[in-house]
């Protein structure tokens, strides 16, 4: 079918502008107005380089390690032992559903490193893609957001599908990248109304991307994000999207925080 010079220029030129800003257009628009979820026009995050990888960060005497390379057993799938592949020090997603801690958990400081596939394939949110989830429903991105362009709140260490980081210091596919996240839990009245909005702060590779962000609500896809009031502890969950991510090193120090706390204290044992 012979297709008229303008028609097929606009529609290279379309398919042009969808492979260089991955995103969405026709979705809710964020609070405050200026950017849709997923927003394909949203600027994405500097680049700064991090330091190179380095050997894993031993956990801190009143830390609750969670997984250090023996075995998975603090974790769970469905009720049922997890079952991702155990290899050397580190577990990898392998299409067996996502873990969960059998512990729950509320305001934290937890450190977790992670690797994208050393085999890069896929692009966007199909390379790398894994998330680091709170109360299993707040979401910190796990991406290979290392040269591959995608919408910015859907890129590594971001506040999925709410808030970007303030850059992209991602290491290189196949190279260990770590996570450190402060998290303050969201707070509910008796009767279920919300008193104060989750936070986080995350350092990734050593790079502050969120400073006492606040989150809008549960993690969504292509929807505005919300609360449900839940209780004051949740488990921490890993997500199986698909992409033979790895995990090591994880660490969790409990603490007791409210908003307008400067300094964290040790939670009460």
């Amino acid at each position: 079918m012979h297709i008229p010079y303008t028609f097929a220029a606009a529609l290279i030129s379309s398919c042009i502008l969808i492979a260089q800003n991955p995103g969405y257009t026709d979705t809710p628009m964020l609070p405050g107005g200026k950017w849709h979820v997923h927003d394909s026009a949203r600027p994405a995050p500097l680049v700064v380089t991090p330091a190179a990888e380095s050997a894993p960060m031993a956990a801190p005497a009143d830390a609750i390690v969670l997984f250090a390379g023996k075995d998975a057993a603090a974790f769970t799938c469905n009720n049922e032992p997890a079952k991702w592949l155990l290899a050397q020090d580190y577990m990898e997603v392998n299409g067996t559903g996502s873990v969960r801690t059998r512990r729950e958990f509320g305001d934290c400081q937890l450190h977790i490193e992670w690797m994208a596939p050393v085999v890069v394939t896929g692009d966007s949110q199909g390379r790398g893609n894994s998330g680091v989830f709170f109360f299993g429903r707040y979401e910190v991105q796990v991406l290979d957001s290392y040269d591959n362009k995608t919408y910015a709140d859907g890129q590594a260490a971001a506040i999925y599908g709410q808030t970007p980081p303030m850059v992209n210091a991602c290491r290189k596919p196949g190279e260990w990248q770590t996570y450190d996240i402060v998290f303050v839990a969201p707070r509910f009245s008796a009767d279920g109304k919300l008193v104060s909005k989750a936070r986080v702060t995350v350092i990734h590779n050593g790079i502050l991307v969120h400073h006492d962000q606040e989150l809008a609500g549960a993690t969504s896809h292509r929807a505005l994000p919300g609360y449900q009031p839940h209780g004051g502890k949740g488990p921490i969950e890993l997500q199986d999207h698909g992409n033979p991510v790895r995990y090591r090193n994880i660490w969790l120090r409990e603490l007791n925080l409210t908003p307008t706390n400067d300094v964290a204290q040790p939670a009460v044992k």
